[in-house]
């Protein structure tokens, strides 16, 4: 059955491409429904139950009529408080619970600044490889995806000289994310604080993604691009939530930190969409971002022994380069090697990552999401917040399936 010309989708929502991350684990968590052993390196989505000082203090704040109910769309008024405590402690500066706005999961805060700031055909640069979403949230909005490219030969951080020739007279914003995910790098000092000062210089918006600020490995910090230069923060928008620091992918809380005028309108959109945060969520959010960092510290540990581990493995199977990543939980290997030659149960030629990473998950049984959907071709990105014997079993898959 075909659709009626009047019953065509819009156009806007034909031009986003899926999720590849979500398309991957889904697909990897049908074969497993279906009885076949899968080791899963798609999601980044950590494997670790929710502190229990964290659940247990959900659960205690859970009763009282108050939370069968609506609250502020903004989010609950003690949480917005605890955020900006808690911006206090870690990134080293000030901001007013009024700026703060929480939402469903970080990746609404991603969708409602393009809806924000964006107009008809503005850009936004784009510092590549990716998060898969950044590119549709942008043309959900009507805007341009602008990217810039930088390869494990500087570590994936973009040079202000490719970032300044990207640039035209509609360029509206830019995107900073160290940690970094698909990379897992953390960007030196000197590129976050020269990026803010060019978007300064041009009156640029900075959006600054930092849901993996805690996560650092070989004495690598996260700067926090507020601190490092104020005057940038009259046009940044700070994006977050507890997601990966708090092993919370399911209670679905992040937020946006912004200009109280940009609050206001983010606010003002999400009355229209949501309105708000799960109540309980957000009980259990004050717990995590109010408390201490110790479950955090103890979590990182554990992902820090994974990341050598996936490291090493990688780097031992044949015709595969991995650099070693200083923060998130992800390696990102080139694998251009392993293009157009036979390998695989199959002996089969692939042209593309997309191509290779389809057949690993068919044949070989592992799950890794292909460069492609970070704008980063020749690469694959495996999660390593998973299981330690998983890891080590999926590596040994991995290696067996490309050498044997």
């Amino acid at each position: 059955m075909t659709m009626a010309d009047w019953q065509t989708l819009s156009d806007r929502i034909n031009h986003v491409a899926p999720s590849a991350t979500l398309a991957v684990d889904s697909k990897a968590k049908a074969m497993k429904a279906a009885g076949i052993d899968v080791i899963g390196f798609g999601a980044g989505e950590p494997n670790f139950p929710t502190p229990a000082p964290i659940v247990a203090g959900a659960g205690a704040r859970r009763r009282g009529g108050k939370n069968y109910r609506y609250t502020p769309t903004a989010g609950l008024p003690e949480l917005r408080q605890a955020i900006a405590d808690k911006t206090l402690r870690d990134s080293g500066y000030e901001v007013d619970p009024s700026q703060v706005i929480v939402t469903n999961g970080g990746k609404q805060a991603v969708y409602e600044s393009f809806q924000i700031l964006l107009n008809e055909g503005d850009e936004v640069i784009i510092p590549t490889p990716y998060w898969t979403s950044y590119p549709e949230a942008v043309k959900l909005a009507g805007g341009v995806p602008v990217t810039v490219f930088a390869g494990a030969d500087r570590n994936f951080e973009p040079s202000i000289e490719d970032i300044e020739a990207a640039r035209t007279e509609h360029t509206k914003a830019i995107i900073v994310n160290t940690p970094n995910n698909p990379t897992g790098a953390v960007w030196k000092p000197e590129t976050v604080k020269a990026i803010a000062q060019w978007a300064i210089e041009h009156h640029v918006w900075v959006i600054s993604d930092e849901i993996y600020e805690h996560l650092n490995y070989d004495g690598a910090k996260t700067t926090y691009i507020g601190a490092a230069v104020p005057e940038v923060r009259s046009q940044l928008l700070v994006l977050n939530g507890v997601a990966k620091t708090y092993a919370m992918p399911g209670w679905r809380v992040g937020w946006m930190i912004a200009p109280v005028d940009v609050a206001k309108a983010a606010s003002k959109l999400q009355g229209h969409m949501t309105s708000n945060v799960n109540n309980i969520s957000q009980r259990a959010a004050i717990e995590a971002v109010s408390g201490s960092l110790d479950a955090v510290y103890e979590m990182r540990a554990a992902f820090d022994k994974r990341r050598q581990t996936i490291v090493a493995a990688l780097n031992d199977i044949e015709g595969v380069n991995c650099p070693t990543p200083t923060g998130a939980f992800y390696a990102f290997a080139d694998v251009t090697a392993l293009l157009n030659k036979p390998i695989g149960t199959n002996k089969t030629t692939f042209a593309n990552t997309s191509e290779l990473a389809a057949a690993l998950l068919d044949e070989g049984h592992v799950a890794a999401v292909p460069g492609e959907a970070f704008g980063a071709p020749g690469y694959l990105r495996f999660s390593y917040a998973l299981a330690d014997d998983d890891l080590v079993e999926g590596m040994r898959r991995m290696k067996r399936w490309v050498e044997d």
